[in-house]
């Protein structure tokens, strides 16, 4: 991926020079263009000739040769060089990479680009449980979800939320099923999600014990699913009840999820007949042991052995797959979604890879529509197991939310030129912030490991660390008692103004690359190399007792400009970023 607009303008003097110079024609990102690790002299490599040397016949320095031969970019190049066996070195020029900078103080995207294709999401990310209280197990989808979704919104792309709620099927048949012993008719206003979580567990137990009820329990679901009104009632009440509580953990996380955003697996079973006909139809279905299924090619077990894709239980009922086909073939074909993407862990992989399989051969997934499943590993921890209370249970989500938050006040309780209201406040966006950038700064691919005390720290890559570089920043424009203006020049006199300046002008890069592989860590490790790039300028570089008036002025404007990008990395995280800390 090229890093922001100096690797696409690099890219487009390289690929000119190759097509002049060699009758080569490729694109700018063809020309691979990289962030340069040779050292304080380069700022970015070419590694093309590498890559085409095979292709025209010549050595890898005899094409990085004629590359040099034939480049036109004296106005942005300093030094270009050839290192090792054709590897391609540029210095930028300190004047262009100023006026650069300069250009982006008046650009309210900071030099990123929309999309030159924007597309249609529909993003499957939450996805709580009725009659449960959120946990949590919740916290990687919900938080790693909603910075995808920014983050595509931000590049222009239309997206839809998808709250993918568990809200249907055995559960609710045993819970419903419970209230009815109980003599409820409806869910009473005094009933909290705590009481929903504990009838339901009590109706679970009974279900495991008492065949009796586990028989009445299967008739509800098949009242449920049939229409029956008063069922329906409770189930609705439930639904409602467990809404209201959904919504309050996502307001104090600060997702985006909301109440209209909610595609219950209740919302397919509408579609769960005519998706396993159309299956049928196509002649993709087979029937084993009762059991409509489809057998998508490639997938075997451990003896070789087809794996089956239940569609249809042998019982008539319908399960996890063709709720999710049916998603599939409702969102390509009635909404005409192009991307369908669902953040959902990582031991779901198999159920994705064959509901994807299934759906290309039925159709609903080909070169116009596609689908994409955002794994995600597990949260540990200290001790490297899941993470849970010391008693051992599971933890719920607005218990965790509101520690962090006291435990981020215990941080700020002695800024005593904030007051209560402020101080509260800024515990919240620190508290909230720190356990969301935990999460995301790391591989989602990967499991990690929380702890408080990292992830508070006001060193390191943490939010706190990213959020005081910013409020530090700020307090530097307040006490200049200006704002520096709109095009006030930077000019570059320092190693450490160059080097901050180099880093601001990737941030188009970084977070093209973190839409590119839904990957939200790769824009956390930048802008964490931004803050550390800030912080050896604000050491190096005196800013309020500059040299001269104009590099007052200049240093002014490049602290603002770093203000600004921190601001909107954070923001496209869901962090805020407070002014004061």
């Amino acid at each position: 991926m090229l890093q922001g607009d100096v690797g696409l303008e690099l890219g487009r003097r390289v690929a000119e020079s190759l097509r002049s110079a060699l009758g080569v024609r490729i694109t700018p990102e063809q020309a691979l263009i990289r962030p340069s690790s040779a050292g304080r002299g380069a700022d970015y490599q070419c590694n093309a000739a590498m890559s085409l040397a095979r292709t025209v016949g010549k050595t890898p320095r005899e094409v990085a040769e004629a590359l040099l031969a034939g480049l036109d970019a004296a106005d942005l190049v300093e030094q270009a060089e050839i290192a090792g066996p054709g590897f391609v070195n540029f210095r930028l020029r300190d004047d262009w990479l100023g006026a650069q900078a300069t250009r982006l103080l008046a650009d309210e995207r900071v030099g990123v680009p929309l999309a030159e294709r924007p597309g249609r999401y529909a993003v499957d990310y939450g996805s709580p449980n009725v009659a449960k209280e959120m946990h949590v197990g919740h916290l990687r989808s919900s938080i790693i979800g909603d910075a995808i979704v920014r983050l595509l919104e931000f590049g222009g792309h239309e997206v839809i939320r998808r709250n993918h709620l568990g809200d249907w099927g055995t559960p609710f048949g045993m819970l419903i099923e419970h209230l009815v012993d109980e003599g409820w008719t409806t869910v009473e206003a005094d009933h909290s999600i705590g009481d929903l979580n504990s009838f339901y567990r009590a109706a679970r137990a009974k279900y495991d014990a008492d065949g009796d009820f586990a028989e009445r329990a299967r008739r509800r679901v098949v009242s449920l699913q049939g229409g029956d009104e008063p069922t329906l009632a409770l189930w609705r009440e439930l639904v409602a009840e467990s809404t209201r509580h959904f919504e309050q953990v996502y307001a104090a996380l600060g997702v985006t999820l909301a109440r209209g955003d909610n595609y219950g697996e209740s919302f397919y079973n509408p579609f769960l007949a005519d998706t396993v006909t159309e299956l049928a139809d196509r002649g993709l279905t087979e029937t084993s042991d009762g059991a409509v299924c489809v057998f998508p090619p490639g997938f075997a077990n451990r003896d070789g052995e087809r794996l089956p894709l239940i569609v249809r239980k042998g019982d008539g009922g319908y399960g996890y797959a063709a709720t999710d086909l049916a998603g599939v073939r409702y969102w390509t074909r009635e909404r005409d979604v192009t991307d369908l993407v669902y953040v959902v862990g990582a031991p779901q992989k198999l159920h994705f890879e064959m509901v994807f399989a299934a759906a290309e051969q039925a159709g609903w997934l080909d070169g116009d529509h596609r689908a994409v499943h955002v794994e995600f590993g597990s949260i540990l921890g200290e001790d490297g197991k899941i993470f849970r209370t010391r008693a051992g249970d599971t933890i719920k989500l607005a218990d965790l939310l509101r520690e962090a938050v006291d435990r981020a006040a215990e941080v700020v309780a002695e800024r005593t030129d904030l007051d209560e209201r402020q101080r509260g406040q800024v515990a919240e966006a620190v508290g909230i912030g720190a356990v969301k950038y935990a999460d995301l700064a790391n591989d989602r691919d990967k499991d990690y490991v929380f702890s408080w005390t990292k992830m508070l720290a006001l060193e390191g890559n943490t939010a706190v660390y990213l959020q005081y570089a910013n409020a530090r920043i700020l307090s530097v424009l307040r006490r200049a008692g200006e704002q520096p203006a709109e095009g006030a020049p930077i000019v570059l006199t320092a190693q450490a103004e160059r080097a901050l300046v180099l880093k601001l002008l990737q941030l188009p890069g970084a977070v093209a690359s973190a839409v590119a592989d839904f990957a939200p860590h790769k824009l956390c490790t930048y802008l964490y190399e931004t803050a550390t790039a800030f912080s050896g300028f604000y050491q190096q570089c005196p800013i309020l007792k500059a040299d001269t008036e104009d590099s007052r002025r200049s240093r002014l404007a490049l602290a603002r400009l770093t203000s600004t990008v921190l601001t909107l990395g954070l923001s496209l995280l869901g962090i805020q970023a407070p002014q004061r800390m």
